[in-house]
């Protein structure tokens, strides 16, 4: 029996492998980068153990450390989540001979499954319908194709490539990438379909010869390859689901595979579906069978390790429908582009719980209120699951919860979310892999143009309320009150495209005698001016809460202020603003021309000289940051004048990348970053 159990991962598969410990009174070990000493899956461990160092090359990847952690914590065993070397046979060879127990399949099943190219010859042999795949990129011919990593998962190493011109930058960038993130850049190619499907099919087995389909998940909506949205059950054809199940269990008998695992596969618009990979693993997507099914799958992972026989021989009933979104630190209107700093604030309301099946809506998260999401780890934050009775209940509950969070300090993919869920499309399952790629109107924020004068209204308003709530002598008396009328307060804002002006007066009694806002905002992607609508009086003012009217319709407006940060959440979506000096200290302007970093990271590598002319959308240097490679491309046509960063340098938001005399003043920009799969 498994006393004492040592999480080999961070975040929130970390919390949420403990709290299902805590429940069964299991004893906890954590181990931590240096990045990760405050982080909450350490606090909540029984022990924990520092791993020296930040980069998961020399934390979260060193088997003899995280072995050495577990003797001097005096753990018996070993869950390794997912990620990291979840999918590592020597890993997991090295922790049984260590005499813990491993909480995973055998090591001979990983090691069968982890090398992706066997995997398929072997599993063609028992039956599970193949894509045609390549291993020697001279043999490809026809495209497009889908270069992927053999080692891992979670779309780390994945390109498509539609022209054979492309073909060797996208093995190598591939490569590259499955290196850094698995320790293993062996890539392999394989035909890419057009509006295909990603479903899956969660299996279970035990040391007793018992292998069961626990159901299936729709993961189709997705970016870089890696899933957004999942939902349990697949929305599928008929006579499909079964077949699927077979071809799930056939190919975890052919392995004989023990504990969690996932089959992958892609269903053709046909219906014709072929295996993509088998996840030796627990997959972040599980929660939401969990919530059809009721099943804690973390709690069978440790009984099955423990040598238990499943408590079930058949696919269990399925109840309900559940959806789940994966809330990651991330811009997506600048291409999913990776997002650091601090989260000031994380509260998602109607939580009915978190780690554990549940009904309504779940919450497992690696973050809290004063969490710091640096570059060293991908960009989940968290995810959020909500079951319905239909799938139409539940997709209208995720989106209203996430509507009404708050989350402020880092930008997030929220706003995406909520619009996914929201759409027609997703309301008729109409969903593949490239969904993103064609409904370009999710990308847009829930925050309207014509919203944003109102919101920085709201904030200065806020803001004047707390002055006067913080002022030693006449509190009582409204910001900026007179007895003769002169020029209304003015407060000044950055905003997400530009400056904002808000001008007001109140009178004494605080009603709103006058205002007016001048905001720079984007219409269909183009600059654009906005300011307030008629009729606009003020109802209440507090400090951290304003109600306005607005022709007769009541707006509440959540005001939270860091440092100059002004965070306002109202009933259309969440503005983030910075207040700007009144008197603003002059600075040295970057030459013009310059390219930022919009990240911190290292530059991996430089593809250009001084003195060498580019031309627009042409490849100047490769940024690492977050486990992935941000391509920057130049912005125009011109000279490059400056590469002061050589390769290997690390940078932080707002370096210099690099300098494009085009010719005419451009001024200084944020780098152009694409995070598309083909950096050309």
């Amino acid at each position: 029996m498994i006393t004492r159990l040592l999480v080999a991962n961070r975040g929130e598969i970390a919390r949420r492998v403990l709290a299902t410990c805590r429940a069964l009174g299991v004893e906890t070990v954590a181990v931590h980068s240096d990045a990760d000493a405050d982080a909450p899956f350490v606090a909540e461990a029984d022990r924990a153990v520092r791993l020296p160092g930040n980069a998961p090359g020399e934390t979260y990847l060193r088997v003899g450390a995280i072995l050495d952690a577990a003797r001097r914590a005096g753990a018996d065993a070993v869950h390794p989540g997912y990620g990291f070397l979840a999918e590592n046979a020597e890993f997991a060879a090295a922790v049984t001979d260590a005499g813990l127990t491993w909480v995973g399949p055998p090591a001979k099943a990983i090691a069968a499954m982890g090398d992706k190219v066997a995997a398929k010859a072997l599993l063609a042999d028992a039956g599970v319908p193949m894509l045609p795949t390549w291993t020697d990129a001279d043999e490809i011919t026809d495209f497009p194709v889908l270069v992927k990593a053999s080692a891992g998962g979670g779309g780390r190493g994945m390109r498509i490539v539609r022209d054979a011109a492309d073909l060797a930058e996208a093995v190598a960038s591939a490569g590259r990438e499955a290196a850094g993130a698995f320790g293993d850049g062996t890539v392999f190619v394989e035909r890419y379909v057009e509006r295909g499907r990603h479903v899956e099919v969660q299996v279970f087995g035990d040391a007793h010869g018992t292998i069961v389909a626990l159901g299936d998940r729709d993961c189709s909506i997705q970016r870089r390859h890696q899933k957004l949205v999942e939902e349990a059950p697949a929305p599928l054809p008929d006579g499909v689901r079964e077949r699927l199940h077979e071809a799930a269990v056939a190919a975890a008998r052919a392995v004989g595979y023990v504990g969690a695992g996932t089959v992958e596969f892609l269903l053709a618009p046909d219906g014709a579906f072929f295996f993509l990979e088998m996840n030796t693993r627990l997959q972040v997507e599980h929660p939401v069978t969990e919530a059809v099914t009721g099943l804690d799958l973390v709690r069978l992972q440790l009984l099955v390790a423990e040598g238990h026989p499943l408590p079930l021989t058949a696919t269990p009933p399925v109840t309900g429908h559940a959806i789940e979104v994966r809330l990651c630190a991330e811009d997506p209107a600048q291409g999913h582009r990776p997002a650091t700093g601090t989260l000031h604030r994380f509260a998602i309301p109607g939580v009915a719980g978190e780690f554990a099946p549940t009904r309504g809506l779940r919450l497992d998260s690696g973050v809290v209120d004063g969490s710091v999401v640096g570059v060293h780890y991908d960009s989940m934050l968290a995810k959020l699951v909500a079951w319905g009775e239909t799938r139409a209940e539940a997709a209208r509950l995720l989106a209203g919860a996430l509507a009404r969070a708050e989350l402020h300090g880092v930008t997030t993919n929220r706003d995406l979310l909520v619009r996914v869920l929201r759409s027609p499309a997703f309301a008729a399952a109409d969903v593949d892999t490239g969904f993103l790629d064609r409904h370009h109107e999710v990308l847009a924020p829930l925050l309207p143009p014509d919203g944003v004068p109102l919101a920085a209204l709201a904030a200065a308003l806020a803001q004047a309320a707390a002055r006067r709530a913080s002022a030693p002598v006449l509190a009582g008396l409204p910001s900026g009150w007179r007895n003769v009328p002169s020029s209304p307060q003015l407060t000044r804002y950055a905003g997400p495209h530009g400056e904002i002006e808000v001008r007001y007066r109140l009178d004494r009694s605080g009603a709103l005698a006058e205002s007016s806002v001048s905001a720079q905002v984007a219409v269909d992607g183009a600059p654009a001016e906005s300011s307030l609508p008629p009729d606009v009086t003020l109802v209440a003012a507090a400090p951290d809460a304003v109600t306005l009217d607005v022709a007769g319709v009541r707006h509440a407006y959540r005001v939270h202020r860091v440092g100059s940060s002004v965070f306002v959440d109202g009933p259309d979506g969440a503005a983030s603003l910075a207040e700007l000096p009144r008197f603003p200290l002059p600075g040295a302007e970057p030459a013009a021309g310059s390219l930022l970093a919009p990240l911190p990271g290292t530059v991996a590598r430089v593809h250009v000289a001084v003195g060498q002319r580019v031309a627009a959308g042409d490849l100047l240097l490769t940024l690492e940051a977050m486990k992935l490679e941000h391509p920057v491309l130049a912005p125009a046509d011109g000279v490059v004048a400056e590469l002061p960063v050589p390769a290997g340098g690390q940078v932080d938001t707002g370096a210099v990348l690099a300098v494009v005399d085009a010719g005419t003043d451009t001024g200084a920009a944020p780098a152009v970053v694409n995070t598309e799969e083909d950096p050309r």
